[in-house]
């Protein structure tokens, strides 16, 4: 309060001014504006000096000489040596020889090696290599296997009547070109580490534990269908463990738990050494957005088997490439994760819950850690409570401060809510643009052709959306606290009133979340929580009366707020941005990851960005931040934005080396060319390669979309299929020179008058990855088949042409397969449906001809290439 005016309505009261009357005073009440990049500075400087190092800290790991002076705990030493010989074998696709024969061969040894060691008095050690064959629905494909292959361990105490069982899954096969070793070498050598202590230790355990190491998960999550839905320990499987992964190194994030199993994250809360673990991380990857799938969906949706989610995601740069080798892999990643496994691998086969899970089974879990130091778990009836508990308090504080302010101002309580409705409408405006600002920055650099800048140098993203989101925020405020003046309510006052309005958007926002399921709501609770915190105190201590000095415990309240937030984001920012460069080029990438960085900015700055009031000549401070953003533009068109570096942050594209033939219904040759099939897996699309390989000839497939059944190219999986408007094609002169051709056989076609039908049956051999697309020509339609039937029973959800899509393992035997084809007017005389066969020789044991290893060659040092040859025969019948 500072003018004479109020001193006179009070003669006899004591006052304590917020404003002072001269200008001198009125000069002192605020910090000088020098002072201001400083506050600016100092939080990104806590981000990087106290948030990523201890996002990056890993353990020591244990060697196997001191192995004696811990005993019962996970050597990290043994588990890296046993990683070695994975990383050896190479790549391990499915139908390899390195697959289905090396690496199984692996692991049976490693097996027998821990059942020389086991202590046989306890423990009885089952091992079972499951040959298997099964289908199922998988987005829009059939996904049909067989003869995949699954090395399945079931260990128990002897003392043990309990048939209930502990799953641990992980996965040995990899994508073409990649040893793997992150993706999932790392998950194997820890469950065999895991088994290793488990069976060698005298602490026995109530249940069994089955270790699944499943060898057809990239095809995809084949093998754990086949277990799951066939082997006969599957069935006494009550809860599982899932270890996957996206990266290489780091600590593993547990990012999927239950569903509605909250008795999960209490142990593991109880139990995980180093926990890492969000809500927020398992709502982003259930909703779709993460480009990656894991068996745990498997176990849920066709075991009802409730468990953890978990898996690495530091460097996903080098995930599904050749670089993800054992060399970027730190020692201490398996012993942070080994020792994480094995406590909970003892919890788990120790807990009462796990002899029936479903007495147990009460909602879902709300789960977060602190950086990585602990981790806070409870219901989400639970967290509805506290939400909902925290609002009101914030609200009733907010009420009590707006009256308080009409006091000390001697206004009316009306006067005061008028204006705190005109700065809850600036503020919202405030909302408004910073999330509109990063968004038109985003789609600014994409129109450029300039996205994906902050691939390599993340922290670009700073300049570039946290700059934009903090001065959208703040400007609408600012410039009103700066340029009005209002004789009756201080400028301490007003900003404390754009503080209120802030934290009554938060409060709506987390109510609304709250009660329509969002459980990452809690993000909203913790900024409010720390914000009633700071209020109480200054209602406490009188200080929201004296000038600025308020904003001392606002500062330090949001301290914790921020740590979390930056951490949180720090995690999901190294997560996200390496998958960027394989979220394909329909969407621009630049849009999420502004989005990310600007809901990231203003829950961990919303409550400090408002204090560039306190300073003097605020709208020259405001200044900053379009300055940096300006700058960091000026950095992106440098060689710092360009988004690819060789071996370490590649461009990935897939570069199926096509043989076509399409025949007519007489037989004739239609066409018959070769190309390059193009699938790219990021924004840039062509651009990147277009100064180093001659693409003059290079067209996009979609023109061709309605003539050729999925645009005339052979579609690889789910994901090719989802992609294929956005694929290329650049023709070849010289024809590809095959390793060998998917041999399709026509065994007999049969017209079966009473249901006026006609059955066609097949013979399909070829390599261990091939599709069938089926394809009805006008009004025929395909009454069943040989495959699932439900593809056709579905007729809302799956239309033609219809995907299957069939590997195979450890056997070669020829697909015997009918379709039957039903016509208004019984002519089967005529075509009736094309026939679509593609034989993809994925594994690097297939060699490639003269032109290819060429072409190859002349891509950028930058581009990573997922390629294979491939034959396309299209019939009609």
């Amino acid at each position: 309060m500072a003018d004479e005016d109020v001193k006179k309505a009070a003669p006899d009261e004591e006052q304590v001014p917020t404003e002072p009357v001269t200008s001198k005073k009125k000069k002192s009440s605020k910090v000088g504006w020098i002072l201001a990049p400083a506050f600016l500075i100092i939080w990104p400087a806590i981000l990087y000096a106290i948030v990523i190092p201890l996002f990056l800290s890993l353990p020591e790991g244990i060697t196997i000489a001191s192995e004696s002076s811990y005993p019962g705990q996970f050597i990290a030493e043994r588990a890296e040596n046993i990683l070695y010989d994975f990383n050896h074998i190479g790549p391990k696709v499915v139908g390899s020889d390195a697959n289905e024969n090396h690496t199984v061969e692996l692991l049976k040894n490693e097996l027998e090696k821990i059942r020389s060691v086991m202590q046989e008095d306890l423990f009885e050690l089952d091992v079972d290599v499951q040959v298997v064959s099964g289908a199922y629905m998988h987005w829009q494909m059939v996904n049909m296997y067989q003869a995949v292959q699954n090395v399945v361990v079931r260990i128990r105490s002897k003392n043990s009547t309990s048939e209930a069982a502990l799953l641990m899954n992980s996965h040995f096969d990899s994508k073409p070109g990649s040893p793997g070793a992150g993706d999932d070498g790392t998950m194997v050598v820890i469950l065999l580490e895991t088994l290793r202590v488990l069976a060698t230790t005298r602490q026995t355990f109530k249940h069994p534990i089955v270790f699944l190491f499943n060898g057809a998960e990239e095809n995809p999550l084949q093998a754990s269908h086949g277990f799951v839905t066939q082997h006969e320990w599957a069935k006494n499987c009550k809860a599982v463990i899932n270890l996957d992964s996206a990266g290489s190194g780091g600590r593993e994030i547990l990012f999927q738990a239950g569903p509605n199993h909250p008795w999960l994250m209490k142990i593991y809360h109880r139990n995980a050494k180093r926990s890492f673990a969000t809500t927020f991380a398992e709502e982003l990857f259930q909703s779709g957005i993460i480009p990656s799938d894991t068996d745990f969906r498997i176990f849920k949706n066709f075991g009802d088997i409730p468990g953890l989610d978990i898996a690495h995601f530091k460097n996903g740069y080098v995930y599904h490439t050749k670089f993800d080798r054992i060399d970027v892999i730190p020692r201490g990643t398996l012993q942070s994760t080994g020792d994480n496994i094995l406590a909970l691998a003892r919890a788990f086969s120790n807990s009462t819950e796990l002899k029936d899970p479903e007495n147990h089974a009460s909602g879902h879990a709300i789960f977060y850690d602190f950086l990585g130091l602990f981790v806070i778990e409870y219901t989400e009836d639970t967290g509805k409570i506290i939400n909902t508990a925290v609002v009101v308090v914030a609200l009733v504080l907010v009420a009590i401060s707006l009256w308080c302010i009409a006091e000390d101002s001697f206004i009316s309580i009306c006067s005061v809510f008028k204006l705190f409705s005109l700065i809850f409408i600036l503020h919202l405006v405030g909302w408004i643009l910073a999330l509109a600002l990063p968004l038109l920055v985003a789609v600014a650099l994409d129109s450029a052709a300039s996205s994906m800048t902050w691939f390599t140098n993340k922290w670009l993203v700073l300049g570039l959306y946290a700059c934009p989101a903090l001065f959208g925020l703040s400007v609408p405020t600012l410039l009103y606290l700066s340029i009005s003046r209002n004789d009756k309510v201080s400028h301490p006052y007003r900003l404390q009133l754009v503080y209120h309005a802030h934290t009554l958007i938060l409060s709506v926002a987390c109510i609304a979340l709250t009660y329509v399921g969002i459980r990452s709501s809690y993000f909203l609770m913790i900024s409010l929580i720390f914000q009633d915190i700071a209020l109480i105190i200054n209602f406490v201590t009188t200080l929201y009366r004296r000038a600025y000095y308020w904003s001392i415990f606002v500062t330090l309240s949001q301290i914790i707020p921020f740590l979390y937030f930056t951490s949180l984001y720090n995690a999901l920012l190294t997560a996200l941005v390496p998958m960027m460069g394989r979220f394909g080029t329909s969407t621009n990438p630049d849009l999420i990851i502004a989005l990310l960085t600007t809901l990231g900015t203003l829950l961990a700055m919303g409550y400090l960005i408002p204090l560039l009031n306190i300073f003097r000549r605020p709208k020259l401070v405001l200044l900053i931040l379009p300055t940096v953003t300006i700058v960091f533009g000026a950095l992106t068109l440098t060689l710092i934005g360009f988004p690819y570096r060789p071996q370490t942050n590649v461009e990935r594209v897939h570069v199926l080396q096509v043989q076509r033939v399409f025949y007519d219904y007489d037989g004739s040759v239609s066409l018959n060319d070769s190309g390059y099939y193009f699938d790219f897996q990021d924004r840039r699309k062509n651009l990147p390669l277009e100064s180093y390989v001659d693409l003059e000839d290079l067209y996009y497939v979609s023109k061709n979309c309605s003539t050729y059944m999925f645009c005339g190219v052979p579609v690889f999986n789910h994901r090719f299929q989802k992609a294929v408007k956005y694929a290329a094609w650049l023709p070849r002169e010289e024809p590809i020179e095959l390793p060998g051709r998917a041999n399709l056989t026509l065994i007999s076609k049969t017209a079966n008058a009473s249901d006026e039908s006609v059955r066609f049956e097949f013979e399909l051999q070829g390599p261990p990855h091939m599709s069938i697309f089926v394809q009805p020509i006008d009004d025929v339609v395909v009454s069943s088949w040989s495959f699932l039937e439900e593809m056709l029973q579905n007729k809302a959800t799956y239309q033609p042409p219809y995907h299957i899509y069939f590997s195979y393992g450890k056997e070669n035997t020829p697909l015997s397969f009918y379709i039957d084809l039903k016509k208004d007017d019984s002519d089967f005389d005529e075509p009736l449906m094309q026939l679509g066969i593609s034989g993809h020789f994925v594994s690097g044991e297939w060699e490639r001809d003269a032109e290819t290893k060429k072409f190859l060659a002349e891509l950028p040092p930058y581009t990573y290439a997922e390629e294979w040859p491939t034959s396309y025969d299209v019939y009609t019948f």
